[in-house]
């Protein structure tokens, strides 16, 4: 992949990201806070805390950090993939917010 193509998918996974919160907040009384600083996304959830997401260029992977700790993603068959097999992004992402947040999340492609 360039980093072109890099830029464009990882950009694309922000903006979801940042989409899926607005829609998250609409359909419920969850109140998912987002705000987003070039590459980085942070989530703030009502109990304070946070994942935070965000690219890594030179790598040309995606990283989130949650609680339950790190994972690292790659572009790999149309997904960002887990670099370690653990699943695919929105996957883990929702599984991780539903627990900070206390409350069932899901976060979509």
């Amino acid at each position: 992949m360039t980093d072109s193509e890099y830029l464009d998918r990882a950009d694309a996974l922000l903006k979801a990201v940042e989409r899926n919160c607005d829609r998250i907040n609409d359909e419920s009384d969850a109140d998912v806070d987002n705000q987003r600083v070039g590459g980085m996304v942070t989530l703030t959830f009502d109990n304070r805390s946070q994942i935070v997401i965000n690219q890594q260029k030179p790598l040309h992977e995606i990283w989130l950090a949650a609680r339950a700790g790190g994972f690292h993603y790659r572009w790999l068959d149309g997904q960002w993939q887990d670099t370690k097999g653990q699943g695919e992004f929105f996957a883990v992402l929702s599984s991780n917010a539903t627990v900070q947040a206390g409350r069932e999340l899901v976060f979509r492609p």
